[in-house]
């Protein structure tokens, strides 16, 4: 039996990751709940596709189709009305055989003499992935099955490269990818796609299919926890394993539906995770006091202690920013002396403007004297230092020695310390209750983790947003920073077993 409505685009790829997930989207729409990392990605998503409608319509006189507002009869209609005017095409609807497909941009091409259109469908992401094969396959086939001459179909999407020259001007932004070979050749499993799909949600109740990897790939599905709710929870989750899975645990997993550390085999574990997995079996922390304290021995006080705040555009709203470029703008510093006094500065810039070099400016006022740097995951604060010095000529030699100084405690933590309560993470918060439990991310108002402090940040620099509620979010991100770099002095004391 099919179901009695062509299916959408998003539909059938809900489909191509799982069956139970077209059901639900189809008949129980209600219950999903998308995190704020896919939410945050529908918003950047939206941003590029209105970018790219000014790109490739410069002048104007494009045509946008809107079902939302025209409902789907009408959409489809006009849709089959412009395909004769030549003019550029925005959220054309087609419908053929069981689907429906809306597309990015249909642009007027000539092949060979023939008269067609040229598709692009326009990604937020920074490369073409796997599954977005899928989904132009689907896009191109509905259209050539509705009657379109579609000479080729591209994928457009953000080059992470690109340096934003400001004023508005996002010329460069997308790149394309020519994937017309590889779309048109698919027509047969496209079609069989849709006959599974369709029958799948003909069905009167949801397949039988339990919770894996494909709950979470290729995308978060929004209908996890509903999934989840039905069964209990492992007592050790093998998702308290750290690193990545060899092939074989993957297999085992897969094969035998393991959910729980006891499920495997100890010897498909590394050496980490046998760790872990004996640490949290038994409820017994692992310290290794001494070799953490002789990987710091070398590094005397006085010392600094510090962390930064970020955000991310996947638009850039600054000149001489790219896309995704992890971007600081705020810090806190905390200096420990010889006999244990502790002073704090920091640095926070919630006017809009791209804070970057007066950020630059005064870390190194911050960080002058030549002690060593303590930070948590070296990486993340070492990269931002790196990508300012490498924007910000007259302030790299004292950016690079900050970088230089630095060290790093996550690697130590990793390596010699790990608690039970951790759940299979090094992270500051999930170590600090069991190293220094009078200090609490959970106390704090507003801003608890770096996700808050992005989506706070936001907030304070919108225009539309009131004084006083911007001193508030002023006050709770000072308030997180400054826990963090606490928290990192804290570890180095447990770690040193320094009291003062």
């Amino acid at each position: 039996m099919a179901f009695e409505r062509p299916l959408s685009k998003s539909k059938l790829v809900a489909f191509r990751q799982c069956a139970k997930r077209l059901w639900l989207e189809v008949h129980r729409p209600e219950l999903r709940q998308d995190s704020g990392t896919s939410l945050a990605a529908f918003r950047t998503g939206h941003q590029v596709g209105e970018i790219a409608q000014r790109l490739y319509d410069p002048h104007g006189l494009g045509e946008i189709i809107d079902f939302k507002t025209e409902g789907l009869p009408g959409a489809l209609e006009r849709t089959r009305s412009l395909l004769q005017s030549g003019r550029p095409l925005f959220e054309a609807g087609f419908a053929a055989e069981g689907a429906l497909a809306f597309a990015d941009v249909m642009l007027p091409h000539q092949s060979n003499g023939l008269n067609g259109w040229r598709m692009v469908e326009v990604k937020s992401s920074t490369s073409v992935k796997a599954y977005q094969q899928d989904d132009v396959a689907i896009q191109s086939f509905v259209a050539r099955a509705s009657g379109v001459t579609l000479h080729c179909v591209s994928v457009a999407h953000i080059d992470s490269a690109w340096v934003y020259p400001g004023g508005g001007d996002y010329r460069g932004l997308l790149t394309e990818v020519d994937v017309s070979e590889q779309a048109f050749a698919r027509t047969p499993e496209v079609r069989a796609w849709i006959a599974e799909a369709q029958v799948a949600a003909a069905s009167a109740q949801p397949p039988e299919i339990g919770m894996g990897r494909h709950c979470t790939q290729p995308f978060d599905c929004g209908f996890a926890t509903h999934c989840a709710a039905g069964r209990p929870p492992p007592e050790f989750p093998l998702a308290w394993l750290p690193g990545a899975q060899s092939k074989g645990l993957r297999d085992y997993i897969d094969q035998h539906r393991a959910d729980d550390m006891r499920d495997v085999p100890e010897s498909l574990l590394n050496a980490m995770q046998r760790r872990v997995r004996d640490a949290t079996l038994a409820g017994i922390a692992y310290f290794d006091a001494a070799g953490a304290a002789a990987k710091l021995r070398d590094y005397s006080l006085p010392a600094y202690f510090m962390d930064f705040e970020t955000i991310q555009f996947g638009v850039p709203r600054w000149a001489g920013t790219r896309p995704f470029q992890m971007l600081p703008f705020q810090f806190s510093v905390h200096r420990l002396s010889h006999d244990g006094q502790l002073t704090s500065e920091g640095f926070l810039d919630l006017s809009g403007d791209d804070p970057s070099e007066a950020f630059a400016m005064a870390l190194i006022e911050v960080c002058h004297q030549p002690l060593p740097v303590f930070v948590y995951n070296a990486s993340f604060e070492g990269g931002r230092l790196d990508e300012l010095a490498q924007r910000f000529v007259h302030l790299r030699d004292p950016l690079l020695d900050i970088r230089r100084r630095m060290v790093d405690l996550y690697p130590i933590a990793r390596q010699h310390y790990y608690h039970p309560a951790c759940e299979g993470s090094w992270s500051i918060k999930k170590l600090l209750p069991n190293i220094a439990p009078h200090l609490d991310y959970a106390a704090l108002s507003g801003v608890q983790d770096g996700g808050l402090a992005m989506q706070a940040y936001l907030e304070a620099i919108d225009p539309l947003t009131p004084s006083e509620r911007k001193e508030k979010i002023k006050q709770q991100l000072t308030a997180y920073c400054v826990l963090d770099t606490l928290a990192m002095v804290e570890i180095w004391k447990y770690f040193t077993e320094k009291s003062f």
